[in-house]
């Protein structure tokens, strides 16, 4: 949303100097008013709507990957790195489809955005796989030395390990 807004109110920049050369021609203060009012809410309304945009448009990429990636978890019945850069190589191959452009440039964007998503996706695949694997390592750990206590998540005992190496 970040995104989608800031490009647009980056863009009414040159129509806001349009509204700022129509203020300087006008001597009445109330078409001054009504020149200026009009600018604001229609520059609120474009920011609105990029911001909108573009939280669907981020919204749509995340929900399409994790969709992939949990199908393929589930069908290959394993949990592993292939799952992530066969997610991130279909859904950057999808979004490459519908980028505007004619239908060889479209092909482009799809190979483009295979061979990228899957680039990308094998290393993020592979440290996030390290990470869970360090987070339960440390559950199993706690609970096969029968530790009484309450009991941690993941994440809490990936932090408490993390502050027993730093206290080192």
């Amino acid at each position: 949303m970040l995104y989608g807004g800031s490009k647009e109110a980056a863009a009414s920049v040159s129509k806001d100097a349009e509204v700022m050369l129509k203020l300087g021609s006008t001597p009445d203060k109330r078409e001054q008013y009504r020149l200026m009012r009009d600018a604001m809410e229609k520059r609120f309304i474009r920011v609105t709507r990029g911001s909108i945009v573009g939280g669907i448009r981020l919204g749509m990429f995340t929900a399409g990957f994790y969709g992939l990636q949990n199908l393929l978890a589930e069908k290959r019945g394993v949990h592993d790195v292939f799952n992530v850069v066969g997610a991130g190589s279909a859904t950057a191959a999808a979004f490459g489809l519908i980028m505007p452009g004619s239908l060889q440039w479209r092909a482009r964007n799809v190979v483009l955005g295979s061979v990228l998503g899957a680039a990308i996706c094998f290393p993020l695949g592979w440290i996030h796989l390290k990470l869970v694997e360090k987070a339960n390592e440390g559950n199993m750990a706690a609970k096969s030395s029968g530790e009484i206590g309450e009991a941690k998540s993941g994440l809490g005992a990936a932090i408490d390990r993390l502050e027993e190496n730093l206290n080192k």
